[in-house]
């Protein structure tokens, strides 16, 4: 498994908006990241957290590039993500080094961004499902079967993906806990990891302190790591190949006892 780790470069994300902002405090967290031994570092500049509004593709720009441009310098060595579902971002991220563009809207939201990954063929793509866009996707998602209902989508996602140019080796399927989700939806995706194994695509897995944690336990955002810990460690055994987490030294202590049993 690997560990990719968050760094949100917006004032309003759900867990640490603000946090990052300050490129020198963004450069220090980066630099600790890679001397624990995070996988990947997954940069973001929009929250997509429930509700939230998008921000305009230059005020993105403003806040990510400049400091996927200092990372780059700086620790050459560090494998970044861009977490952006706008293909101008995800262009000058990559021309800057990043390595995965990890997508929200599996490729939905910008008709472009098909062609960005096409021109960069060794980029990799997370293909995430949604319901809705991030304003909408709480208000009411239904689906006859969540777990089913996903799969087929994302499997729809993947074929028209690689008949559209990109390699299949590139293409990282994420079922999106949380995004157009209610707890038992959730809760579902979870038991039932390995059905999306079964696209034999590496599987993300991103629930870190996600508020069907919070419903479950009645805990606050910043009281939720154990549960965090626990879940994640639960996807792992089901076939979760990359967990997406904001506490990364958890997460990396998770792995290296894994990898021991």
């Amino acid at each position: 498994m690997k560990v990719m780790a968050i760094l949100n470069i917006t004032p309003d994300s759900f867990s640490d908006g603000g946090k990052y902002i300050n490129i020198d405090i963004a450069l220090n967290e980066v630099e600790n990241m890679l001397k624990c031994g995070v996988d990947i570092i997954d940069i973001g500049g929009e929250s997509t957290r429930p509700s939230s509004e998008p921000v305009s593709v230059d005020e993105e720009i403003k806040r990510v590039i400049p400091v996927i441009e200092k990372i780059s310098e700086k620790f050459p060595e560090a494998v970044l993500s861009i977490d952006t579902y706008k293909s101008k971002v995800a262009k000058l991220a990559i021309e800057l080094g990043v390595k995965i563009v990890n997508d929200i809207s599996a490729l939905t939201f910008d008709p472009k961004m098909i062609e960005v990954l096409k021109e960069n063929k060794n980029v990799k793509v997370v293909l995430m499902h949604i319901q809705g866009t991030p304003k909408t996707m709480q208000l009411n998602p239904y689906y006859i079967n969540a777990t089913l209902d996903i799969y087929n989508w994302l499997k729809d996602r993947t074929e028209i993906t690689i008949n559209n140019g990109i390699g299949r080796d590139n293409i990282i399927i994420d079922p999106g806990i949380g995004f157009g989700k209610n707890l038992e939806d959730n809760l579902d995706i979870l038991k039932n990891i390995k059905k999306f194994k079964e696209m034999n695509f590496p599987v993300l897995i991103g629930l870190s302190r996600k508020s069907f944690l919070g419903k479950i336990l009645d805990l606050d955002v910043d009281k939720r790591d154990i549960a965090t810990i626990i879940a994640e460690t639960y996807s792992v055994l089901q076939g979760a190949d990359i967990i997406r987490t904001h506490n990364y030294n958890n997460a990396l202590q998770m792995k290296k006892l894994l990898s021991l049993l």
